[in-house]
This record gives C-alpha cells, structure tokens and sequence, in this order.
C-alpha cells in the first residue's frame, strides 16, 4: 500500500461513527508523504502543502494542552525590483532652492538702479547680469532685485529671466513677485522692452503707476518696480500696461 493509501485511509475512519481519527498515524503518513512529494518537484509539493492544510485544520487542542507557541510576525524585505528604495534618506537629493535670497551676486551687467527703498542701512537695488539657457540663443540677460550695503556689498535675492525667445522681443517680459514674507521683502518688479514712460497695473480694480528707469546697457529696455506702499509684495496684479510719450499704449 502506498504512503498516500494509508494516509488516505487513515483519514477516512473518521467517516464511521464508532472510530475514532488516529492523529498521530495521520501526521506520520501525511509527513512522509510531503518529504516524498517536495523531492518530486514543485508540482508535488503545492500538493503536499494542501494535504499538510487539511491536517492542521483536523487538530484541535484539548483542554488539558498547552496553547501552541505564536510565530512572529513575518519580515517584508524589499528589493529594487519589487521598487523598494535603497537610498538612504540622508543621500537623497535635495529639491533646488526657487529663490537666490542671501545668495552673493554675480557681476552686473551695466549700472546699479537705486529703487529708493531702504532695508535698514541697505539699499534696494535692480541689475542686469548675464545669463544662458540651454537650447535658447536669443536669453542671456537676467533681471534681479538684490540689496546692497554700505561697504558696497551686493546681495542677490530674486532673480527673473525668459527661458524661450528673445530677451530683447518688444512688450514685457517676466515679472518678480516676492512671496517669501521676508524682513527685507522685494517690491514686485520686471522689465519692459519699448518705449514706454508709464507702466500700470492692475490689483483689485484699482491702477497703481510703477517706477522707470532705463538699462544703461540698452535703452529700449525699462526696468520698472512698484513702491511697497502701493503694491504690496507679492501681491499679483490683474494686469498690466505700457504708455508712450504720447499717452498711446505699447
């Protein structure tokens, strides 16, 4: 008789009434009978671990049996594969920062514009520096707002530049807006190509008029900013327009 017959039998004297099941014979055949299939091959063995099954759910303790011994809890160990990071959180790159705040500044292209406004013993101050951006000829100017001290140290804090087209084209260009709630925060500002002596905005169905001065490298470029006591930094604006000599909009 083979080891699956006895087993077999085995578990089918329950099915008298009068019998009563023999647990040890039963666990004996069904071990011999895993040990055979595991060797068999994986086929055999998913059918061995079915058998094992119906025999655990067959056992139960009595009330003089000691309560069986609990299993830990299992360890998931992640790989690549399964998209674990093995990273450690310290090598983990950094995101960018978005502002230059506190940043020195590069060389100025042309000279320093005095925006009158103050930051204790620093003045605010707007320049040109040089810039390039991958794959676009026509940007190589950047405009940024920066604070600059009494022994003439120079500061940057936002910087704002196109990234496609031409620095040069006529209109306006990118506008800075200072959201930081800093102590030294930056009056909103930009740069408009043209001739244009107004520039307005727009902010809450009111116009505000912004401060005008030309690049000294370029005079069709017009650096232009908002007084904080009209615009307050950061604050969007809801629009903006440019004004020649004679009142015409650019």
């Amino acid at each position: 008789m083979s080891e699956w017959e006895r087993l077999r039998d085995a578990m089918r004297a329950t099915e008298r009434p009068d019998t009563m099941l023999d647990l040890t014979l039963v666990m004996r055949e069904g071990r011999r009978l895993r040990t055979r299939r595991r060797v068999a091959g994986a086929g055999a063995a998913t059918l061995a671990a079915g058998v094992a099954a119906v025999v655990v759910v067959g056992v139960v303790a009595g009330p003089g049996d000691p309560p069986a011994p609990e299993r830990p809890p299992p360890v998931a160990v992640g790989s690549p594969s399964a998209g674990v990071s093995m990273v450690p959180e310290a090598m983990k790159p950094t995101p960018p920062p978005t502002k230059l705040r506190d940043v020195p500044a590069p060389k100025p292209l042309g000279q320093l514009i005095d925006s009158g406004v103050r930051h204790g013993s620093d003045r605010r101050v707007y320049y040109m520096i040089g810039l390039s951006v991958p794959g676009e000829p026509g940007v190589t100017i950047g405009l940024a707002a920066g604070r600059q001290d009494p022994d003439g140290l120079l500061t940057t804090d936002l910087l704002v530049n196109d990234v496609e087209g031409s620095d040069r084209s006529a209109g306006f260009h990118e506008i800075g807006y200072d959201e930081s709630l800093s102590n030294e925060p930056v009056p909103t500002f930009g740069y408009f190509v043209g001739p244009a002596v107004r520039i307005i905005g727009t902010v809450d169905g009111r116009q505000v008029d912004a401060r005008l001065a030309r690049w000294s490298l370029d005079k069709q470029v017009v650096i232009f900013w908002f007084e904080p006591a009209t615009l307050t930094p950061g604050e969007r604006l809801d629009g903006i327009i440019a004004r020649d000599a004679e009142g015409r909009r650019l």
